[in-house]
């Protein structure tokens, strides 16, 4: 097992047993990268340190009820135990409640306007029927009111300037690309930088998943190259020994996005904030000291085609160090996007930094 200093685990005495083991494999789980039998193995030390087991329920009770509820899958012909899809959704409801539990509830980011038009659900203004109106939104009642008035019941009938149908409040539907640096340098120095970036992202999914269905979500992680992954890869995300090609992760955006049909397109980039390769021909020009100005005009050109496209990004930085600070804000003015600031210690606490509308603040 890996190295790894543990503090004092303060659960709730009270909660059910299978309830306070939960929470903190879930935990393990991310951090280990969905490697179960790792996990496993920490929840034992911390078991062995802690005292969280009793008499009554042990780590043993707990692997069992994580079978019996169908957050784990076994495989009877390798003899293999994996994490299902139940616990993966799980994973990522988890870090919903951690990253977002924290924000205060509004209305920001919800997608209702104050307009009518195509959407799903009825509003209380109504209109005459125009020639391409769908039927199910004619009102019958008020249609054959409109008859009515007009014929004896010898004469009942209706025409079309008797038709009245029901206004649908317009909800604008987005297409959204999550881009998430796994380069080595989210794991550089012994900060693991890592982790807090996959919760975000599994934040964000999950939010975009649930709250509105009917968006388009994609995913694309860079390293050296850009590539796009699946929703349930999220928990299983590692680092590799990859300089961060930003460039090649919004061109990758780009091109997703140019194939999507919804109007609303933006990009969410979840990031340490230092670019420090480029893809030239068959090879890489790379500089991982600092921030090599080649690099950073390339990055910034393609956010100013990202702004030209009307394709704002939305930057998480998973780090306070100035000197990388300073290159998000200058990528994120270039774009006229939004940045958010957080540290590994207080996940859920951003600084929000708004460019479009020259706003600061602490969520």
């Amino acid at each position: 097992m890996r190295w790894h200093s543990f503090s004092k685990y303060s659960g709730n005495s009270e909660e059910p047993p299978f309830e306070r083991f939960f929470k903190l494999f879930r935990e393990i789980i991310t951090h280990t990268s969905g490697d179960l039998p790792e996990a496993l193995e920490w929840m034992t030390e911390i078991d062995r340190e802690y005292k969280l087991s009793n008499s009554n329920y042990g780590i043993g009770d707990f692997i069992k009820d994580l079978k019996e509820k169908g957050f784990l899958d076994e495989n009877p012909v390798e003899g293999t135990i994996q994490i299902s899809g139940k616990m993966e959704q799980s994973i990522r409801q988890g870090a919903l409640n951690e990253i977002f539990g924290k924000i205060k509830k509004s209305n920001k980011g919800d997608h209702s306007s104050n307009i009518t038009g195509i959407g799903d659900e009825l509003s209380a203004d109504q209109r005459p029927f125009n020639f391409g109106d769908d039927i199910d939104t004619i009102s019958i009642t008020d249609s054959i009111r409109n008859a009515t008035g007009l014929f004896s019941d010898s004469q009942m009938g209706i025409r079309e300037n008797d038709l009245i149908v029901n206004e649908r409040e317009l909800k604008a539907q987005s297409s959204t690309v999550l881009m998430i640096d796994i380069s080595h340098s989210m794991i550089l120095y012994g900060e693991d930088r890592i982790t807090p970036a996959k919760k975000v992202a599994m934040a964000l999914a999950e939010l975009i998943r649930t709250r509105y269905p009917k968006d388009t979500l994609d995913i694309i992680t860079f390293g050296n190259d850009a590539k796009r992954i699946e929703l349930k890869e999220l928990p299983y995300l590692q680092v590799g020994p990859y300089h961060t090609n930003t460039v090649a992760g919004l061109q990758l955006a780009q091109d997703i996005l140019r194939r999507r049909k919804n109007r609303n397109k933006q990009i969410f980039m979840i990031t340490d904030g230092k670019p420090s390769c480029l893809k030239e021909g068959d090879g890489y020009y790379m500089n991982s000291f600092g921030l090599d100005r080649k690099i950073v005009n390339k990055t910034l050109n393609e956010a100013a085609i990202c702004r030209r496209l009307k394709i704002p990004i939305t930057t998480f930085m998973i780090a306070r160090d100035p000197y990388l600070q300073s290159f998000v804000e200058e990528f994120t003015e270039t774009n006229n996007g939004k940045a958010f600031y957080t540290n590994l210690n207080g996940l859920g606490d951003f600084l929000f930094k708004d460019f479009e509308n020259n706003k600061r603040k602490h969520l």
